[in-house]
């Protein structure tokens, strides 16, 4: 028997050795017995047309549209071992059982010699049977994910996927897991990560001395409690949002998929029993003729007694259901609309619900147009099963929504290769799959499909390979949104899936507020260490018995721990919440999301503002405006006129029952040439053609969708221009009726008559570094067409700066797309060219032999592109199509200006288009000069660029991505100092690694704070680098909003964030901050004057209760009240803008204010305790009682003078908290004389020393507001 083929297999699949001896076969001697399933399903074995193939080009064991193929190869198993079998059981695998084709002839030619059984079934079954079942394990768990990832472009990198099959390599489960912690883990991280903070470790220091007996003063609860509270609150919230994690991740990963289980299909012919049938395969009974059942027994008898020319399916298929943590590469999955994918896949099949919306009785026909351009007969019949999809009208294509993976909220589109999707479902278990390893790139993937013959020559084991592209994929985290169901195979999971990935933990923000307190807490813990040490000092560093020097120390620095408040943090991060509740809650902006409460105060100190433009500044609502022919431009109500041309362009005269179709020959039949007559056509056939273009040449999907019993049309595309340009065709009379993988169809809006119709060959999308699309279109002159001839033209469409030099020499392209991007239009430059049969021929054998090339596909592909089809194009015409400014957006950079902030726009687009929507929307000033500078390569004139630069610092500068690169590489230190200084900055063709650069690098020159804004998935990068992230919610999708530390639904809410909502939360944070830290230094103050009177001694003033009520129950919630007061209200902020500037200084919070502060709070400290101890007595309950009662008012009244607008909270935590210390003082007998508080003389001295202490304090702030008085106090007396 001849050797077997080398693709007889899945190379990664297990293969059984039925004949070897049990002991030494690795599976134990499974028997193919063992892998019949339960609940066996229906085949897909005959559903695709037959092809009429020469000896040498076969596809073993393939059913086409309904015709039996009876040859040999994977479907020969059944016949070859076995004999007969019932027609119950053959049902189960031939969909094109008992149909009209099934007295087809058979594949003509003599059977060859080798085309004979072999003798030993089981020797057969070596050769081409996949694994099936779990006896088929890794042969290689040692493999691990990290010796695959080699080098990119390293062949050995690549992974073999056998589809249906287990793998040689074991891969990582599909198991999603955001989680932060584990049960061992949680502690702890969450502990380090809180004693990694100043604060709390310092007060873990002060708790634990307290076990140490020496150190002890009062209570161990004291000191532990307020710390136990403060990790308690942080570490339930840390708990609370782990859990919702990983409920989330649980819940994803137990979603229930259905996949398809590959089994040996030999058990199931033995036993004959029935299984159900894909939904796909029972619709197709309805499109088929059914025969009688005797037929269909007697034609199965009939390939009984011929078992040389009966088949039997490389597989049986059934379906079973999978949690999406159980699904492994190789699985096959079944997918249907809305369902979520929970991995990285490649298409397989498309398999249509329903019938097609548009049934071409004549697709053989239509398809032998290709004839003359296919290599054989039996590409042609390819070419004619393609035209007509074996699933019911599917023509291998399915929609995707890739909003959650690259922000983008257009449907996309995705095909199968029509490698598989014209094979029946059982034989998938023939193809595998090349894939490189795995990355984040979720735009590119380069891959081979190949699918294994079983023949015995080198001419019937050719392999059959197809290339594989990012359209032949479907990511992780997309969603299927076509009504088809689509079978793809699983090729990445889990950990790496693109969606995995390209996901980095966001960057811990810290806002500038926190580092400005956490510097003054610096100060504190050195002034506390100080006192301690002076105390001692002045004691003379006496060791007196049971107390040495160094102990009292101790006791001191326990003492006066205050002075660092605990409640620091609490405090600020309740203000943190309320602040984002507010903004959450604003009317005035709704939508808006708080997503890091953590720097609602550096909202407050922003000084550079980096913009995005399409969707941010602008709506990213498209319009086209103009289109210019060369001679003549139409624009407005000249839309009248093209559309006249175009009624009259595409009037068709035959009313014959076979009508003829507009062809471009038909518009200008007189031509001889092209180039010849270009300048003398008509205007009107100038007009028709280019019209014509626009609606072919493009990526666009009709769809129609039921509303209130209702069929409403609407259009999908990747690019809202392209549907603004396939509207504009339509409301000029050429409508986009129907479009498919392989066919479009144009009709009038009017009659509803087809007007054009071609069929699609190649398509070339859009990519940012070609900047261009095209697309080959083959016409059709008749509806019904009976010929095989039709003109092939290709069309493309681009920038004007890669068109240029691809189209056909001319005077005036320049000229007018410069003056449409003056006007703030994005241009396309629409050019054609007309290919000969063997022209197109010849272009397709080299584009195919290039889409094999495993190492630099790309740039080969686009070789041949730039060879065959890209040179000299005929010039059509220029479109124009406008994206309107958001809602307000000019007063609200003109106020954000005012408020001394600096505004950079960082965008994609190009220089002119860039320059107008700048000057258009105030960016620029009235007569502001603008520099530009583009397409700087030389250092020298780099060098001069910032010499001018440097002169004229009241310019705008507007550089494009190439020559920004240049001064980021050479020139970093030198660009940056000097663009800081100007008033704006416009950089174009910025790419999404630019812009985040731009802003770090700014952060790190200026040390100030910068505020990023944009609203796509290119912003994303740019938004996480920021001080402070800002995402707009917009056409682009909401990657942006949710990666965003705010997420807000317009561009001029941005103003009402920054200048009212920054404002108050900065300023509100500010004076808590400081007026906690003054609650804590007063009390420490009160300290020292106690042991000073006591000949230094580490002795408690207040100990146990005292302490803590003090710094909760007695003024916790007066001193939080704090993050209710505003200084000015909305309007006079929106007013002067100019306020906002004296935020970015710093003002509020600076070693000025935080020395005047500790300087009160020294003043009101020495005078209660002084004072106290005077009138009453050095040490006891009478100087206690007073002591803490004046301290407590103190505050309560210190935090009404700080009140500069009162609220109700205010005065109800204010005046509740008086009445809760009075309603307490029965119960603090322990602390207090009781007897005494009731005197007239408790009372007095209270008053006395509460005079004392805040008439002074008053007095001072008055006098100060009144002779220097803040800004804020300006603008309201005006």
């Amino acid at each position: 028997m001849p050797s077997p083929s080398p693709h007889s297999k899945p190379p990664d699949s297990r293969v059984h050795d039925y004949d070897s001896d049990p002991d030494s076969d690795p599976d134990g001697g499974l028997e193919l017995v063992e892998l019949e399933r339960e609940d066996p399903f229906s085949r897909d074995h005959e559903t695709a047309a037959v092809e009429q193939r020469p000896p040498q080009k076969r596809v073993w064991g393939v059913r086409m549209g309904g015709r039996r193929n009876t040859r040999h190869g994977y479907g020969e198993l059944g016949r070859r071992q076995g004999g007969g079998h019932d027609d119950d059981t053959y049902g189960r695998y031939s969909e094109g059982s008992a149909r009209e084709d099934d007295d087809a002839p058979l594949l003509d030619g003599p059977r060859r010699s080798h085309e004979q059984p072999p003798k030993d079934a089981a020797s057969w079954l070596r050769q081409r049977l996949p694994s099936f079942g779990p006896g088929a394990t890794a042969t290689s768990e040692s493999h691990n994910v990290a010796e695959n990832e080699q080098d990119e472009d390293d062949p050995s990198s690549s992974r073999q996927v056998a589809v249906g099959s287990a793998q040689s390599i074991r891969y990582p489960p599909n198991i999603i897991s955001n989680a932060k912690y584990t049960a061992w883990s949680f502690l702890p991280v969450t502990l380090y990560n809180e004693f990694s903070f100043f604060f709390n470790m310092y007060f873990l220091l002060v708790a634990l001395s307290q076990a140490i007996p020496a150190l002890r003063i009062g209570y161990l609860t004291t000191y532990v409690a307020p710390l136990a509270f403060v990790l308690m609150i942080t570490l339930g919230k840390e708990a609370y949002d782990d859990i919702e994690r990983r409920r989330r991740d649980n819940e994803a990963n137990a979603e229930e998929y259905t996949a398809l289980q590959f089994e040996d299909p030999s058990r199931s012919y033995a036993t004959g029993r029935s299984s159900k049938k894909l939904k796909s395969a029972r619709g197709r009974k309805a499109s088929k003729r059914l025969v009688s059942e005797r037929d269909r027994l007697s034609d199965i008898q009939e390939e009984e007694e011929q078992t040389e020319a009966a088949g039997r399916p490389s597989s049986f298929v059934s379906e079973i259901s999978k949690k999406s943590r159980d699904l492994r590469v190789g699985d096959v999955l079944k997918l249907t609309k809305g369902q979520r994918v929970p991995a990285d896949v490649i298409i397989l099949k498309c398999l249509s619900l329903d019938a097609p919306a548009h049934q071409d009785p004549d697709a053989e026909t239509e398809a032998n147009l290709l004839g003359d351009l296919v290599d054989d007969e039996s590409d042609a019949q390819d070419a004619a099963t393609g035209a007509e999809a074996d699933q019911g009208g599917s023509g291998g294509e399915t929609f995707i929504r890739t909003d959650q993976l690259d922000g983008e909220t257009d449907w996309k589109l995705r095909l199968a290769s029509p490698l598989s999707q014209n094979l029946p479902t059982e034989e998938l278990v023939r193809l595998q799959i090349t894939a490189g390893k795995p990355d984040r790139r979720v735009n590119d993937f380069v891959g081979s499909l190949e699918m294994t013959g079983l023949g015995h020559s080198d001419a019937d084991a050719e392999a059959k390979a197809a290339p594989l592209s990012i359209d032949n994929t479907a990511w992780a985290n997309t969603v299927i949104a076509s009504h088809a169901i689509t079978l793809a195979v699983i090729v990445y999971t889990g950990p790496q899936t693109r969606s995995a990935l390209s996901t980095s933990p966001s960057r811990s923000k810290t806002g500038l507020l926190e580092y400005e307190i956490n510097s003054l807490t610096k100060i504190l813990c050195f002034l506390t260490l100080a006192i301690s040490i002076i105390l001692v000092a002045l004691e003379g560093f006496k060791s007196t018995q049971g107390n040495i020097w160094y102990v009292k120390i101790m006791r001191f620095l326990v003492l006066f721990s205050t002075i660092v408040p605990i409640s620091l943090r609490v405090n600020l991060d309740l203000g943190k919440s309320v602040y984002s509740w507010f903004i959450q809650r604003d009317p005035g902006m709704p939508g808006a999301v708080v997503r890091t409460s953590t720097i609602p105060e550096d909202l407050g100190r922003i000084e550079y503002l980096l913009s995005d433009k399409t969707g941010t500044l602008t709506q990213n609502e498209m319009e086209m405006k103009k289109i210019h022919v060369g001679t003549v431009s139409y624009a407005n109500d000249a839309m009248d006129e093209v559309t006249a041309y175009v009624k009259q362009g595409f009037h068709i005269t035959d009313p014959s029952s076979n009508p003829a179709l507009v062809t471009p020959s038909s518009t200008f039949a007189t031509s001889t040439n092209v180039g010849a007559t270009r300048t003398r056509r008509e205007i009107g056939t100038r007009v028709r053609d280019v019209v014509l273009a626009l609606a072919l040449c493009h990526n666009v999907t009709p769809t129609n969708e039921e509303e209130n019993g209702q069929t409403i049309r609407s259009y999908q595309a990747s690019s809202p221009d392209e549907i603004a340009i396939v509207r504009w065709t339509e409301s000029v009379g050429l409508r986009l009726a129907q479009r498919d993988r392989k066919t479009m169809t144009l009709e009038s809006p009017e009659t509803g008559r087809v007007l054009v119709k071609v069929r699609i060959t190649d398509i070339f999308p859009f990519t940012s570094e070609g900047k261009r699309m095209g697309i080959i279109v083959q016409f059709l002159d008749k509806l019904h067409p009976s010929s095989g001839e039709g003109e092939i033209w290709f069309y493309q469409k681009g920038a004007d700066t890669v068109m240029s030099s691809i189209v056909v020499a001319n005077d005036w392209l320049d000229e007018e797309t410069a003056n449409m991007a003056r006007e703030g239009l994005r241009t396309l430059v629409v050019g054609r060219k007309r290919l000969s049969s063997k022209e197109y021929q010849e272009f397709s054998t080299k584009y195919r032999e290039s889409s094999l090339v495993m190492s630099g596909r790309e740039a080969a592909m686009q070789a041949i592109v730039s060879q065959y089809l890209e040179r000299d194009l005929e010039l059509l015409g220029v479109t124009g199509v406008e994206d309107k400014l958001q809602r307000d957006v000019k007063p609200s950079l003109e106020l954000l200006r005012n408020a001394g902030i600096k505004i950079w726009m960082l965008t994609g687009d190009k220089v002119e288009t860039a320059r107008c929507v700048a000057v258009s929307s105030k960016l620029v000033a009235r007569g502001q000069y603008i520099h530009t500078i583009a397409k700087l390569r030389r250092k020298d004139a780099a060098q001069e660029n910032l010499d001018i630069l440097r002169s004229k610092t009241d310019s705008c500068l507007l550089i494009d991505g190439e020559s920004l690169s240049l001064f980021l590489t050479h020139f970093r230190k030198e660009f940056i100092g000097v663009a800081v200084l100007l008033p704006t900055v416009v950089a174009c063709r910025c790419s999404p690694t630019q812009k985040a650069e731009v802003a770090t690098l700014i952060k790190e020159y200026t040390k100030k704070r910068v505020c990023c804004i944009g609203d796509g998935g290119n912003d994303v990068s740019m938004i996480q680098a920021a001080d402070v992230g800002v995402g707009i919610v917009g056409k682009e999708g909401r990657q942006a909003s949710l990666a965003a530390d705010f997420s807000i639904e317009q561009f001029h809410h941005l103003t009402k964030l920054l200048v009212w909502h920054g404002r108050n939360s900065y300023k509100r944070s500010a004076k808590l901050a400081q007026f906690v830290i003054h609650r804590g230094l007063i009390i420490a103050v009160c300290q020292t004057m106690y042991s000073i009177a006591l000949d230094f001694q580490p002795e408690g003033l207040y100990k146990d209760w005292l302490l803590v009520g003090y710094a909760t129950v007695y003024t916790a919630m007066p001193v939080l009240s704090l993050v209710l007061d505003k200084d000015v209200d909305e309007d006079l902020a929106n007013l002067y803008p100019e306020l906002y500037k004296e935020l970015t200084e710093g003002r509020s919070l600076s070693y000025k204010t935080f020395f005047i502060w500790v300087f009160v709070s020294i003043y009101q400290g020495c005078l209660i305790q002084g004072l106290s101890q005077v009138l009453t007595e050095v040490d006891g309950k009478r100087m206690v009682a007073v002591s803490y009662t004046v301290l407590v008012l103190n505050e309560l009244l210190m935090v009404a003078i700080e009140i500069t607008t009162w609220h109700w909270v205010m005065v109800v935590s204010i005046v509740g908290t008086f009445l809760l210390y009075v309603g307490s003082i029965p119960f603090l007998g322990g602390y207090f004389d009781l007897k005494f508080l009731m005197s007239l003389g408790f009372l007095w001295r209270v008053a006395a020393i509460g005079a004392f202490s805040l008439i002074p304090t008053y007095a001072a702030k008055v006098i100060g507001r009144t002779m220097k008085p803040p800004s804020y106090r300006k603008v309201q007396g005006i």
